[in-house]
């Protein structure tokens, strides 16, 4: 199979449709990912931005439209795909493993690069055992990037919540994938923490592209490459984030929320 060409977008949706009963919560969207980019997803509550995402992941197929990688349609997308694919995800809080160690949880995420089969997995076979070994290596430098590595033998509701945020970031990275889909990445975060995962952000940019959906509007003006804004359902806004700043379809939006609450 030949290699995508540089100008076709890592990942993209393109003209996608979702209704529930008769609530049409997204409408003719499409959003476009470039290779190496920090795309930002943003809108008032309701606007459709958790929608999308759950498009992006396989947890909702749209009515209409569809999903492309590398330019390629996705037919009948899943969570347990998404590895496979080469994509990452992390969710809205933290969805840790409670019984599991932060290394263990973190060894999940970096489980499609297991190379035996179940049946030496099942009986400790020697090269269950060097898999094993290889999986652990691999967590540790997921969390040592993270500097979350001192806690790799702690179980994740012993730490503070900031902390689990970056065990569960660690346990997407160590899947190795080159697009990572954040949801709300920095709640719960305080300012000098979302400064931190502001950087971590802009330096993954080297080797993935990362699709950020985001409510704090400074991290997102500070690390997107583009932003696409939603409002009931529907794009009102697509460009950089200074011309999505002073767009008077963004500004009308937001401005907007307050009435809806």
């Amino acid at each position: 199979m030949n290699p995508p060409a540089e100008d076709v977008p890592v990942f993209a949706v393109e003209r996608v449709g979702v209704r529930f009963g008769g609530l049409v919560a997204l409408d003719d969207v499409s959003l476009s990912v470039a290779g190496g980019a920090v795309h930002g997803v943003i809108g008032p509550n309701g606007a459709g931005k958790t929608t999308l995402f759950n498009v992006c992941c396989g947890f909702v197929r749209p009515d209409t439209g569809q999903v492309l990688r590398h330019g390629r349609p996705v037919r009948d997308l899943r969570p347990h795909r998404l590895a496979g694919m080469g994509i990452a995800r992390t969710l809205q809080g933290v969805g840790l493993f409670r019984g599991l160690t932060v290394v263990e949880n973190v060894m999940v995420g970096a489980d499609r690069h297991r190379r035996a089969g179940f049946g030496s997995t099942l009986f400790a076979l020697p090269r269950s055992d060097r898999d094993e070994d290889a999986l652990r290596e691999r967590a540790m430098a997921a969390l040592a990037e993270l500097g979350a590595d001192a806690y790799a033998d702690r179980l994740p509701g012993s730490l503070p919540y900031a902390v689990q945020k970056r065990v569960a970031l660690a346990r997407a990275l160590a899947a190795d994938p080159d697009l990572l889909l954040l949801d709300e990445p920095a709640s719960g975060l305080g300012a000098e923490e979302m400064e931190e995962l502001g950087a971590l952000i802009r330096g993954l940019t080297s080797r993935m592209s990362v699709v950020l959906v985001e409510h704090h509007m400074d991290l997102v003006m500070a690390v997107c490459d583009r932003i696409t804004v939603l409002d009931f359902g529907r794009v009102v806004a697509e460009g950089t984030p200074e011309e999505i700043r002073d767009d008077e379809a963004v500004v009308a939006a937001y401005l907007g929320e307050e009435a809806r609450r």
